[in-house]
């Protein structure tokens, strides 16, 4: 087990090195951050000046081997906006896309979970074609036209919520309704799938000659065999959630990872960028570990 974990450790540390190397160029391709920050009217001497403060002046290829030296030492360097180290502004914003994205997980897992293993009870009746409607719906609905609609008729229509912010409990519930909608309807086809098969397996017509009681088997017997292809695209949803938080972030005003890389490519603060996408490639990363961990747990074959 150690040495898969180790493995995957650094396959996973190539990737995230080869994502930095790639947005550091693609970055560089945004414009001048001169131009944006000083007038329009400054001086050739000012603007130069401005870059060679920021090492912005020298070739492309001589900022890269800077950019790898302060890697090495975990060193982003200081945000061209905040003036404030680049790590620093990325962790204070990521406990909220954190938060964001782990109690939206919470909520997908335990209602698809329990939804379909109870429309995998009964294939073809009414609770399963509602069931299948609501997922097929769900897992189609785009994140932007939702958190547009959940905003005019919630928020302005209603004034349930508020539009935007973090104030209060209540500033969450339309961000997390949003991004709750796509990967509870993918979870929970999903497990509906993957039910059916484990409840029509040999096993639990055993448990059921048995004498067995249907809620036992369902979710002590089939759940857990069931639950492999359902930790896979959860994983995989985690992780999207994570990136997806972007947009929902973007139009709820909300602080985190998502809104902060947005900003910081708009205002070409190249060391934040780099800074947000190593912090979120690192927890998609563990992310996809602790999944296959949580796979040798569920089925002993796979630890050999």
């Amino acid at each position: 087990m150690g040495r898969f974990v180790l493995k995957r450790s650094l396959f996973s540390l190539v990737s995230l090195f080869g994502l930095l190397v790639l947005v550091f160029f693609l970055s560089r391709l945004t414009g001048d951050p001169a131009a944006l920050y000083l007038p329009v009217d400054a001086p050739q001497s000012v603007r130069d000046a401005f870059r060679e403060a920021r090492g912005l002046n020298a070739p492309l290829i001589s900022q890269f081997g800077d950019f790898l030296v302060n890697l090495a030492q975990f060193d982003f360097g200081d945000s061209l906006r905040r003036q404030r180290p680049a790590f620093d502004v990325v962790m204070e914003a990521f406990p909220w896309t954190l938060g964001l994205a782990g109690l939206t997980m919470v909520l997908v897992l335990s209602g698809a979970v329990v939804l379909g293993a109870l429309a995998a009870i009964k294939v073809g009746g009414v609770f399963d074609r509602i069931s299948s409607v609501i997922s097929l719906t769900a897992a189609s609905a785009p994140d932007f036209w939702l958190a547009l609609m959940a905003i005019f008729i919630f928020a302005v229509g209603l004034g349930w919520v508020p539009t935007s912010g973090t104030g209060t409990p209540w500033h969450w519930i339309l961000p997390v309704a949003v991004l709750f909608v796509r990967p509870f309807g993918l979870v929970l086809q999903v497990v509906r799938s993957s039910m059916i098969g484990a409840l029509s397996s040999a096993y639990v017509k055993t448990a059921r000659a048995k004498g067995v009681k249907q809620r036992a088997i369902t979710f002590v017997h089939a759940l857990r065999n069931a639950m492999l292809p359902v930790i896979t695209v959860a994983g995989d949803q985690a992780a999207g959630l994570l990136n997806g938080a972007v947009v929902v972030e973007s139009v709820f005003g909300f602080p985190g990872v998502g809104k902060l890389m947005i900003d910081s490519i708009l205002q070409r603060d190249f060391t934040v960028v780099l800074a947000a996408i190593m912090v979120t490639s690192l927890a998609i990363f563990t992310m996809n570990l602790l999944i296959d961990l949580a796979y040798a747990l569920l089925d002993p074959r796979i630890r050999y």
